[in-house]
């Protein structure tokens, strides 16, 4: 979905400052959609450093007030995680920023929070009152809202604390998962 997300990625560096890097720097490939543009950041850049290079390269192309959220790849977890405190770029890493919600790389999934669940389900009240905030959210920010119910004509609709006023789909379902072909369709 976040097909649009800006991302940065550090080339390997080899040996003083990577090939084609000046001494003291660590080559960089700061991506951005479909596009990349290699650039470099002095050894120790920090995390401030690396969110003004990447807007000084694509700042025509993005919301300049937008706010970023740098992460590092964790070879360890195999995924990306939160920079650490302190953060200083000093060797071969992959780094991605993550913007804001927009509703055109965002839909919001509300998955079988039906009635006749409510027993079977610890902290259901609990459950609801989040997803409502979670969809008023949604709602106040313009992001699509896509509802499926399992089996609703024997196990009920959608709770009625959770107001699906202006919802995108709300579709009946009996498989374990909400990828059906009409939200497939909603989301191309």
């Amino acid at each position: 979905m976040a097909a649009a997300e800006p991302a940065v990625l550090a080339l390997p560096n080899s040996g003083a400052g990577g090939a084609g890097a000046p001494s003291g720097t660590v080559p960089v490939l700061f991506c951005f959609s479909v596009f990349a543009r290699p650039s470099s950041v002095p050894h120790g850049a920090g995390y401030e450093l690396l969110i003004q290079k990447f807007l000084s390269l694509y700042g025509d192309q993005i919301d300049m007030h937008r706010k970023f959220v740098v992460q590092l790849f964790a070879e360890e977890w195999g995924q990306y995680v939160d920079l650490p405190k302190g953060f200083a770029v000093s060797e071969r890493c992959k780094l991605t920023t993550l913007g804001n919600l927009t509703p055109s790389s965002t839909v919001f999934f509300c998955c079988d929070m039906q009635e006749r669940f409510r027993p079977a389900i610890k902290y259901f009240g609990d459950i609801i009152s989040v997803g409502q905030r979670l969809l008023q959210g949604a709602r106040i920010l313009g992001i699509p809202v896509i509802v499926t119910e399992q089996y609703p004509k024997g196990l009920g609709s959608t709770v009625q604390e959770i107001d699906l006023t202006g919802v995108k789909l709300v579709l009946p379902k009996t498989k374990f998962s909400m990828v059906l072909p009409e939200v497939e369709a909603a989301l191309a």
